[in-house]
């Protein structure tokens, strides 16, 4: 096996392992794919080594470090995305760690490469006005412009990833009170958004149109592209491009930023948090892990910081315990007197 030892582990890795043992997501093994159809393109580029030539023996701490500062220099790559590399690459030596022990030294070696610093970046929002003036540009006297403002207002309502809205079927909305949609995230964790009732209805409204009625129909993708199949996460995007291009010509004076799709749930977040909700239910509704995932949208909300500490502020100082400098005395004196 040593000649092609690289390619068996790694399509087992890819294929078996992960899927079956781990249980990682999709997203999860597609990036991992991405990571190692990277790594063997640098190896053909720079290391004179052909994807059949590839083996577990070639794959040295060295190698790696290597490849990830190409992936920084050449292709521009982030500390993030460098470390998102190298935790693909990892995992994949841990995984050799114990198929193949002869070599389990070289693959600790890898183990070794310690991740960089990143910077946080707060995440972007937008504010109530500017979802409300996106939410306004799709032409509902046409179906597919029923089926953005649908798509759009779930997005924002239920706070989901973009991939969590792809992947939702017909069988994931209730529409009935309480309207809910359960949305399938990071790990294939599943969790139930509730909706308000605004939403709901142009949700149904929509599927109503679309002809997605009866218990055929719930397996069958919430939102189709043109074939039938699910969106995909760049279809969901343009859509989005889309209105916030035409919200901007109707009023160039908000959307000044670009929207993604998760600005979308960074707003939804915030909003909640503005409007008193507490964080572990954000926490919830987001799908995190992790409430100090979610206490970032607390950190960047200077006006709540603000109102807090003037709502918590007490004056303490007697009136004339500082007293203030006057035009007739020496600033001098008056700066050695203060506080005596």
């Amino acid at each position: 096996m040593s000649a092609h030892d690289f390619q068996h582990y790694l399509s087992e890795f890819l294929a078996r392992f992960l899927p079956g043992e781990v249980g990682a997501a999709r997203n999860t093994i597609m990036s991992y794919r991405d990571t190692f159809t990277l790594l063997l393109r640098y190896c053909k580029a720079h290391e004179d080594i052909t994807p059949e030539h590839m083996r577990c023996e070639l794959l040295t701490k060295e190698l790696v470090e290597r490849f990830l500062a190409s992936a920084e220099t050449e292709r521009g790559c982030g500390p993030a995305t460098r470390n998102q590399r190298l935790a693909a690459i990892r995992s994949f030596c841990r995984y050799l760690q114990a198929r193949d022990i002869e070599r389990i030294g070289q693959y600790q070696r890898v183990l070794s490469i310690p991740k960089k610093k990143t910077s946080a970046t707060p995440p972007h929002h937008v504010s109530v006005d500017e979802i409300r003036l996106i939410l306004a540009q799709p032409d509902t006297s046409r179906p597919t412009g029923r089926r953005d403002l649908a798509l759009l207002a779930l997005m924002y309502d239920s706070g989901a990833r973009v991939q969590e809205i792809a992947d939702l079927t017909l069988g994931d909305f209730r529409a009935d009170p309480p309207a809910t949609v359960k949305l399938t995230g990071k790990g294939n964790k599943v969790r139930i958004v509730p909706l308000m009732s605004p939403t709901a209805a142009l949700v149904q409204r929509y599927a109503d149109g679309a002809g997605l009625t009866g218990a055929a129909s719930r397996s069958r993708p919430l939102f189709p592209n043109r074939a039938g199949n699910k969106m995909t996460r760049t279809g969901i995007a343009y859509i989005l491009d889309k209105h916030v291009a035409t919200a901007r010509e109707s009023d160039p004076a908000m959307l000044t930023e670009t929207i993604s799709p998760h600005a979308l749930r960074h707003s939804k977040a915030m909003h909640l948090l503005q409007a008193g909700v507490n964080l572990v239910y954000i926490r919830d509704i987001l799908g995190h892990a992790d409430l100090k995932t979610t206490e970032i949208y607390a950190r960047i909300d200077g006006e709540m910081k603000r109102n807090a500490l003037q709502s918590a502020f007490t004056n303490l100082t007697p009136p004339d315990a500082m007293p203030l400098w006057h035009q007739d005395k020496d600033m001098l004196t008056w700066l050695t007197n203060l506080g005596h």
